[in-house]
């Protein structure tokens, strides 16, 4: 059985003719960048700030379905004939922009990453790569096919320690690790993003464009903007937010890209408000040789106490507290690692007891994107791994709503032996005319 595609051949509304740099030509350092940013909230101004730190680099085009925010954009640029849009497919039919930046919604990464390779762009896509694993496998067959460049925004593939830490592991200071826990906790009880109330979306916000392949959903705040995550709709959760990071360096450290299997429990017990994805959620995932289990909790921030004197720890708010990280559990010892350090807890005999610490390498993986468009040399995070990586949060979600423990064909990209239940929510019916990818 081969991959399905899930490109349709009917795209709803057509673009401009395509625009191809036949050459795929190496530019010099003095040769200039025009980048496009589709969706211009905080992540992609964030994101897009380390881009134009590069010489010669510059967003002249930017696309938002909030007029607002892309006005506001305009302004972050510096550059004061950037164009404006409400609708990116405008952005992409310029020829004088080179790559672009998606840091819309989840649930339009797809989408906009492929109009943009078909446009002859090249693309910098945030995390989680995709809202289902059937888009996700879309997006990287329309990557291969038009010859661009896509980079996943998995940051921590460019982060210095962790190749260090994979080096450790598998060179075996710690022994054979059998056991690998990931984490996240927060604490937003009780009232979690608040209630929802119906009300007419802001006159400059083309709404229905936004809900674009998901339910038209009645307008309210929370749906939108920074905590849009907290519903299915538009994204996987916290699992597939800040998870899809983790789970890319596991892969990256144990020397994996799937897990053969997955089950999962959880639900909503303490929140109070109107979203819908779970406050506990716990995932277990058998690779070869290992066990991984994962742990979301919207309830509590402290997720593991502990840390060696003058160690800091990412997003850490008292003195103990490890509100997230990865942790390798080796006969010889435990590493504990995040986005920024690591440390070295040795069992008797083993190794010295050590620790790091460094920097997030946000800044560093998005120029490594530019030094890429610019070299036309392959991303250290390619779609094909934005998209392996993806698959286990997905996974995850499939196995919380179904209540099933699943095996998985990772060349097929299909379960064994599952419900046509589970089958169905690796991808979902997009809304038209938004259905160029769907099941």
């Amino acid at each position: 059985m081969k991959r399905r595609s899930f490109l349709v051949s009917t795209a709803p509304v057509a673009l401009a003719a395509p625009y191809f740099d036949p050459a795929n030509r190496v530019r010099g350092a003095n040769d200039r960048i025009q980048l496009g940013l589709i969706g211009c909230g905080g992540r992609g101004r964030y994101v897009g700030g380390f881009m134009k730190e590069v010489p010669n680099t510059h967003f002249t085009a930017l696309a938002d379905v909030s007029l607002t925010i892309a006005n506001r954009a305009k302004d972050w640029s510096g550059q004061p004939d950037a164009r404006v849009f409400q609708d990116f497919r405008k952005l992409l039919e310029l020829k004088d922009v080179d790559a672009v930046l998606v840091a819309t919604p989840d649930h339009w990464h797809c989408l906009a990453t492929i109009h943009s390779v078909e446009a002859g762009k090249d693309v910098y896509v945030e995390k989680p790569f995709s809202h289902n694993i059937r888009e996700g496998r879309a997006m990287v067959e329309a990557a291969a096919k038009s010859g661009r460049i896509v980079c996943a925004g998995t940051q921590q593939r460019s982060a210095s320690h962790f190749p260090e830490v994979a080096k450790m592991i598998q060179d075996g200071t710690i022994g054979t690790v059998s056991y690998v826990r990931v984490w996240n906790f927060v604490n937003r009880y009780p009232e979690g993003v608040g209630k929802l109330t119906a009300q007419a979306p802001p006159a400059d916000l083309d709404w229905d464009m936004y809900c674009g392949p998901a339910p038209l959903a009645p307008y309210a705040p929370q749906r939108h903007v920074s905590t849009y995550r907290w519903f299915f709709d538009y994204s996987g959760g916290w699992i597939t937010d800040y998870g899809a990071h983790r789970f890319d360096t596991v892969h990256q450290i144990m020397g994996v890209d799937a897990p053969l299997a997955v089950s999962a429990t959880g639900g909503r017990f303490s929140l109070r408000d109107d979203s819908d994805i779970p406050d506990v959620l716990q995932v277990s995932y058998d690779y070869p040789g290992f066990v991984m289990s994962y742990e979301a909790v919207l309830t509590n921030s402290h997720g593991l106490g502990g840390r060696q004197q003058g160690m800091r720890y990412y997003n850490a708010r008292g003195e103990m507290d490890r509100p997230n990280g990865m942790a390798f559990y080796g006969t010889l010892g435990t590493i504990f690692a995040d986005r920024i350090g690591y440390e070295v807890y040795p069992e008797k005999g083993g190794p010295e007891r050590v620790w790091k610490n460094t920097t997030d390498a946000t800044r560093v993986h998005a120029q490594h994107f530019v030094d890429c468009v610019r070299t036309r040399k392959t991303p250290r995070a390619t779609a094909e791994i934005g998209h392996r990586s993806n698959i286990v949060p997905l996974l995850g979600n499939i196995a919380y709503k179904t209540k099933l423990k699943l095996k998985w064909d990772a060349a097929k990209e299909n379960f064994i032996g599952a419900p046509k239940e589970a089958e169905l929510l690796l991808g979902r019916k997009a809304r038209k005319p938004w259905d160029r990818v769907t099941v």
